[in-house]
């Protein structure tokens, strides 16, 4: 799953122009692309935060869940996921952000650590306790897992790692004094196919304010909410 950067280039282009705002070179085009895909990457994790939280008390839609746009944030963060080992059991590997935690192929559920602690002493919880964890961040350690009647340690705790997508690049050579799109030295955008359009908009904007265009600054702001608002609805 990509989205091709020179589609992208392509259509900012055409809007551009078609508005009389202007040209964007390769470079500026490169930089702007960058900006909004991680822009648009970030965007996920707030969007997922909102809808845990507000899921509750959501009034669910026949057609459209609150648990459907949870998956569908969940699936645009796919590429970008991978499950690593947890070192000694307590310390993430390198990552943008952590996503869920496992235990014996068990997802581990998150409480405060005075709760740890107290299921730690205390002889109710010696077994049959789902694995828990609690942020730490004593002696160089990012969690303490329990799981059903000690800490637990070792390599048997996993994590989801979540990478921030990789570099895009409208690679390119010069013929006649023109820029000719390169596709063995481009990159591809890696974000979902849904955000072709929310990528153009907001490459447009920035675009708009680069090259001192309030106009198309206006104009890509107005499609980015109405695709925004799609999106959600």
């Amino acid at each position: 799953m990509a989205i091709s950067i020179d589609t992208v280039y392509q259509r900012v282009l055409a809007i551009a122009n078609k508005e009389q705002r202007g040209y964007i070179t390769p470079q500026e085009f490169n930089l702007m692309a960058n900006q909004a895909q991680m822009s648009i990457f970030e965007s996920y994790f707030y969007d997922k935060n909102m809808r845990e939280r507000l899921e509750p008390r959501a009034v669910k839609d026949p057609h459209t869940t609150e648990s459907d746009i949870s998956e569908l944030i969940t699936k645009k963060l796919k590429p970008f996921t991978t499950v690593a080992v947890v070192t000694d059991g307590h310390t993430f590997p390198s990552n943008y952000q952590t996503g869920k935690i496992f235990y014996n192929d068990r997802v581990c559920r998150k409480v405060e650590m005075n709760e740890i602690l107290r299921m730690a002493s205390s002889v109710r919880h010696m077994g049959g306790t789902d694995p828990v964890y609690a942020e730490n961040v004593n002696n160089g350690r990012d969690i303490i897992v329990y799981s059903p009647s000690s800490v637990v340690a070792g390599s048997s705790v996993l994590c989801e790692v979540i990478s921030k997508p990789a570099a895009v690049d409208w690679g390119y050579v010069v013929v006649n004094e023109q820029a000719l799109y390169n596709s063995n030295t481009s990159t591809d955008f890696t974000l979902h196919d849904s955000e072709e359009d929310s990528l153009v908009f907001k490459i447009l904007e920035l675009a708009g304010i680069i090259i001192n265009k309030p106009g198309l600054v206006q104009i890509a702001a107005q499609k980015e909410t109405t695709e925004s608002q799609k999106q959600k609805q």
